[in-house]
């Protein structure tokens, strides 16, 4: 069939620029490399990422632990900055983050971005950053997909998505099984505002009028350069925690979306209350200076912001010098209590949580 050039459309003509793609992925191809590992199989650029799990052989019972997550609207700062080398370590926080908190090795991760335009420096430098954040935590990045969406998505918009896997003996799986009366709660100092929240923070600095350049006495810098602080990953550090004291720590939780109570009731056992202090930790300017800006009430920030707290261990009373000592920056935090019901009416209980109908917990 022949084809009237004058009426000739390409894909280019479409909004698809397929050269731009094959630039963006020589430019990010080293650092990818950089993240693989013996158990890699094969090269950049397959059409499946292939990971020899031979080691599994030597599990009694090997239980494979999943998890997928985004970055938010916190890509709107990286967007409104044009800086995106950060938002990879965002990405993988949210994801292999939610893998060790059960006692699993995160062993691999793939990544997902759509855009409105392949710009291929842009592209390169979130994989960097992703393969960045992975190469920290010994994870190796196995494959990805960047996806054009023309006419979908402003020339300037992007999204980022990612999907990991580890893997964890049974036996040593951690969560609600191993928790009990007694245990303490050690928090874990997040880097600022991490990953959750934004929408609330977009909302605040808009109302306000505050430019992301404006300097902030409180913060040391600007706006925009507190903002975009990446997510502190915890993979690589509580892996090594894990193996230099094992069963010292009984559960952990990653204080995400829904904020601290939340989370952390989500990693209790029904019958159980874990009774947290306000006191106990020095929350971050970037939340007392946000929320009074915005008038945002208190229980809106405890449960919309980290607050301060990345993760929480929950660890045997007998360990908490060990843990303490094994983890820069930790402190005590409460306490794991029977919940006889004393606790229930107030205000700040909370029972079970994003579907878990699990132990309570309270900020006290």
């Amino acid at each position: 069939m022949s084809t009237d050039p004058a009426k000739s459309t390409t894909y280019a003509a479409a909004g698809v620029d397929v050269e731009a793609g094959d630039r963006a992925v020589e430019l990010m191809k080293s650092a990818v490399g950089a993240t693989h590992n013996a158990n890699v199989v094969g090269e950049v650029g397959g059409f499946a990422g292939l990971f020899d799990v031979s080691v599994l052989k030597d599990f009694e019972r090997p239980l494979l632990a999943s998890s997928t997550d985004g970055v938010g609207t916190k890509v709107a700062i990286a967007q409104a900055l044009d800086k995106h080398d950060t938002i990879g370590y965002d990405l993988v926080g949210m994801v292999v983050d939610d893998i060790i908190v059960c006692g699993a090795k995160p062993l691999f991760m793939t990544d997902y971005i759509a855009c409105g335009k392949v710009v291929a420096e842009r592209i390169a430098d979130i994989v960097r950053g992703i393969a960045e954040a992975c190469a920290s935590a010994d994870v190796a990045l196995v494959g990805g997909e960047t996806a054009e969406h023309p006419g979908l998505l402003g020339v300037d918009d992007y999204d980022v998505a990612g999907a990991a896997t580890g893997v964890v003996e049974a036996s040593k799986l951690l969560g609600p099984d191993k928790v009990s009366a007694g245990d303490v709660l050690i928090g874990l100092p997040s880097s600022g505002i991490h990953s959750n929240g934004y929408s609330l923070v977009r909302h605040i600095i808009a109302e306000a009028g505050w430019g992301l350049d404006r300097n902030v006495p409180e913060f040391g810098r600007t706006l925009g350069e507190e903002l975009l602080v990446p997510t502190h990953v915890y993979t690589g550090e509580l892996n090594a925690l894990f193996s230099a004291l094992p069963d010292a720590v009984h559960a952990v939780s990653h204080v995400t979306g829904g904020g601290l109570s939340a989370n952390v009731a989500r990693v209790l056992p029904k019958g159980l209350v874990a009774k947290m202090s306000r006191a106990s930790w020095e929350i971050p300017p970037v939340f007392s200076t946000l929320g009074d800006l915005g008038g945002v009430p208190q229980e809106d920030r405890e449960r919309t912001w980290n607050l301060g707290v990345g993760m929480v261990l929950v660890a045997s009373a007998e360990s908490v010098d060990s843990v303490l000592a094994a983890s820069p920056g930790s402190w005590v935090l409460g306490e794991v209590r029977v919940d006889d019901g004393s606790l229930a009416s107030e205000l700040d209980y909370v029972q079970g949580a994003k579907g878990v109908d699990g132990g309570a917990s309270i900020l006290a």
